[in-house]
């Protein structure tokens, strides 16, 4: 059950990996950037709270195998 805002968003991009990523460059991508936009990392900064949210969203649907089938059709 795709959520309709997925269509006007490029997770792939959001992530900085390419459509046929595998799982694990997936994850490495999430890690990396989540550490780096991390709240905790950036208190105070309002931007980096939103990009971190944007990536969590972006990591959820593409590392699960259903959602990211769903999000690519």
């Amino acid at each position: 059950m795709a959520s309709q805002d997925w269509l006007d968003k490029d997770f792939y991009a959001t992530l900085g990996v390419a459509k046929d990523a595998s799982a694990a460059d997936i994850k490495k991508a999430y890690r990396k950037l989540a550490r780096q936009y991390h709240p905790d990392a950036n208190p105070g900064n309002d931007a980096a709270e939103q990009r971190f949210k944007e990536i969590t969203e972006a990591n959820t649907v593409l590392s699960d195998p259903e959602q990211r089938q769903e999000y690519d059709q």
